[in-house]
Order: C-alpha cells, then sequence, then structure tokens
C-alpha cells in the first residue's frame, strides 16, 4: 500500500519503503546511473513535508546511509527541488554561481549532485531520484538529465501500478469477505428464518382447520395467506441472493415428459386465487423437455404475478405455451398501461418499479429472478409493450439443454 499523502509515520514510511522494493528495476537502475555518470551514490527517496527517507539505494563510496535511513529534509537540496517541483543538476558545487557554498555540500562533503522529482500522473508527490558523489561531475549533459528524468517517470508508472495491484488485492479480499457474509446471509434465510414461518404456518393451517367459530378458522386462512407470503419473499431474496451475489442461479435440468401439465397447474392456481381477472390459457407442449420443471412453474407464477400486480383489470391475460423449432416458448401478455421505451432495459434489474409506481407489493425481484431462470436453461427473456398489442414477456428456451 502507497500513502502518497505526505504522511511521515513509521507505518506509512514503511509501506513507502516496501512499494519501491517491489519495483525490481530500481536496482538496475541506480547502478545504471552511477556507471553512465561515474557518481558514487544514488538512491530514490520519499521526500514528505518532514522528511527525506532512503527506499533505494546504491553506494559506491561507502556513503553509509541505507535504505531506511533518513536525513534531515531541509539539510538536503530534495527539500528545494520538492518545493519547486523542478530537477536540480549541479556539476561542481564550487562553480555553480547559484550553489556555490550551499550548506548541502559543506555537511556532506559534495561536489556533484543531481535530483529529479518522482511525480505520479495525477499530480502527487512521491520523491526524488537523485545521485551526490565528493567529486565534480559533467552532469548537466542533456543525455545525463534525460536518463534520469526518464527513469523518475518510469519510477512514478510503476508505482502506479503498484498501487492499483494493491487496490486490486484488497477489492479482491473484501469480494472474498463478501463472499462469506453472502454465505452467511442465505444460511440465515434458509434456516433461521424458516424455521420458524414453519411454525406459525402450522398454527395458521390448524386454526383454519379446527378452530371452532368461522371468526377463528377465517383469522386461521389469514394467517395462512400471510405466511405463504413470507415464504415466498423469502425465496425471492434467496434466489437474488444466489443469483446475484453468486455465480448465477442454479437449474436442475432432467428430461420433463409432462411439463404441459406443471405449468397449466400454475394457471389453475392464478384463477383460483383470482377470480375476478380473465386469465386465458393456450398451452400446448408435447413430448419431452429438458428443463428445471420447479424453475419452470416458477418462472409462469412470476410472469403471471407481474401481469396481475401491473396489467388492467378489464382486459384478459394471456399464457401461451408450444414448443417450436426446438425451442419452448412460453409468452405471458396484460393489457394497460404501457412500458415506456426507456424503461424496457431496465424491468430485470432487481428492485426496479416503475417511478408512477406507489411502493408496496413484492421486492421487485421477481422479473430478475425470471431472467435468470431463463438464463441458467441457456435462453433469452424478451419483453414487448404496446397500446396496440400490449405487453408481453417471452421466454425461449432450447428443448434439449447441450
Amino acid at each position: 500500500m502507497i500513502t502518497l499523502t505526505g504522511e511521515d509515520g513509521p507505518d506509512a514510511l514503511k509501506d513507502d519503503i516496501e512499494a519501491i522494493g517491489r519495483v525490481s528495476a530500481v536496482g538496475s537502475m541506480l547502478k545504471a546511473i552511477c556507471e553512465r555518470t561515474s557518481m558514487g551514490y544514488a538512491a530514490v527517496a520519499r521526500v514528505t513535508d518532514n522528511t527525506w527517507t532512503a527506499c533505494a539505494v546504491h553506494d559506491d563510496i561507502g556513503f553509509g546511509l541505507e535504505v531506511g535511513g533518513q536525513l534531515d529534509l531541509k539539510t538536503t537540496l530534495c527539500f528545494e527541488s520538492r518545493e519547486a517541483r523542478e530537477s536540480i543538476v549541479i556539476d561542481d558545487f564550487g562553480n555553480d554561481p547559484r550553489y556555490c557554498g550551499h550548506h548541502t555540500a559543506r555537511i556532506y562533503n559534495l561536489q556533484s549532485y543531481i535530483s529529479v522529482p518522482i511525480v505520479l500522473s495525477n499530480g502527487r508527490y512521491f520523491g526524488n531520484l537523485c545521485a551526490i558523489d565528493p567529486r565534480p561531475h559533467y552532469l548537466s549533459d542533456v543525455r545525463t538529465v534525460c536518463m534520469f528524468e526518464a527513469y523518475a517517470k518510469l519510477i512514478a508508472l510503476e508505482l502506479e501500478l503498484e498501487e492499483n495491484r494493491s487496490a486490486s488485492a484488497t477489492a479482491l479480499s473484501h469480494a472474498r469477505e463478501t463472499a462469506e457474509l453472502r454465505e452467511q446471509f442465505i444460511a440465515v434465510l434458509g434456516h433461521d428464518l424458516r424455521n420458524p414461518l414453519t411454525a406459525v404456518h402450522s398454527i395458521a393451517e390448524y386454526l383454519s382447520i379446527k378452530g371452532g367459530t368461522t371468526e377463528i378458522t377465517q383469522l386461521g386462512l389469514r394467517l395462512k395467506a400471510v405466511a405463504g407470503r413470507m415464504a415466498g419473499l423469502i425465496d425471492d431474496v434467496m434466489d437474488f441472493a444466489r443469483g446475484r451475489l453468486g455465480a448465477g442461479l442454479g437449474a436442475h435440468i432432467a428430461p420433463v415428459p409432462d411439463l404441459g401439465k406443471l405449468l397449466r397447474d400454475i394457471v389453475s392456481e392464478a384463477k383460483a386465487g383470482h377470480p375476478g381477472l380473465m386469465i386465458e390459457d393456450s398451452i400446448a407442449i408435447e413430448g419431452t423437455v429438458h428443463c428445471d420443471s420447479v424453475r419452470m412453474q416458477q418462472l409462469l407464477s412470476n410472469l403471471l404475478g407481474n401481469a396481475i400486480t401491473h396489467g388492467a383489470a378489464d382486459l384478459p391475460i394471456t399464457v401461451n405455451g408450444k414448443v417450436e423449432a426446438g425451442k419452448l416458448i412460453i409468452a405471458v401478455k396484460n393489457g394497460g398501461d404501457v412500458i415506456a421505451p426507456e424503461d424496457i432495459r431496465k424491468v430485470f434489474e432487481p428492485y426496479w418499479r416503475p417511478a408512477d409506481q406507489p411502493r408496496g407489493g413484492g421486492l421487485g425481484l421477481g422479473l430478475f429472478i425470471c431472467k435468470q431462470i431463463v438464463q441458467a436453461h441457456n435462453g433469452d427473456l424478451q419483453v414487448s409493450s404496446s397500446l396496440a398489442d400490449g405487453t408481453c414477456f417471452t421466454a425461449i428456451i432450447p428443448v434439449r439443454q447441450v
């Protein structure tokens, strides 16, 4: 982890030293600098508001400052280079018109000096690439300065790549933690919530059968319906957790010889639960279809529930099911308000609702789960909506899964 914030505490500086240490080319750069210029000591320094810390060194003259070693910042010319954000190049302190007699040369017994800022692309200042020697050397040559500046840019680039790698590693760690929390979440839904709900459903069943009075029987039936609705919500959230947070919704695909009957059962349940609505079906599925029969029933149930919720009460809901050209086609259509063109692509998003729809009802996961079910069967779920033809959701699934 690279701090790059001006922090100079032990932990922050340790991170910065380690970041430079992971840039394998730095050692070769410093060695090349000393060989090309005959300078005796080269270093990459982390320069903050208050400290100068050696992060990498190449020492041929026994200067004695090793990795992790620090200098009083204001005794170095890196301080001035940082303030100006400019390179400082001195061939010979004794003959330099600006730096002749400078305290840095006196304190460290130097004659030649070069320091180039290491600045990241976003403007953050890391430190300096510098070299020193007790003898004068010709450093102001254009090729030498360009070499230092190119190395400084390369180090900055490597530091940014290292920071991105660290961020990716952190994100991966968080993803693993999220996966563990997801599993715990699913376990809570699957066990800790279902167990008490089963008890509530059992009590409701008992009251509805043996309540003794009409009022208690009705309360039992109402409680049973509420428990069933809660179980449905739990199923939706668990499917969402598996589909959105996991590796996709699971499907146990097997040969199903009576899929048409299973789908007609779902339509019959919808008709019984909504006797005031016109629900028409034409399901003619012959032969064996390779699918997850439970998921297919869930698919149709969710599509019907969506049509019942959003369709016009005085217009029919139609359900069609057939096998054509090796594809299983299930379509549910309702009349009523048209889905706006800009909302068509959003209808399969979890928790999404039209802006004009009041809150309440379900969690807004039904169509998302439908999409996941169809995708788990290597199929496609399409939607069309117009005033003339109504709103139609069509699932197209291969009859034989490969």
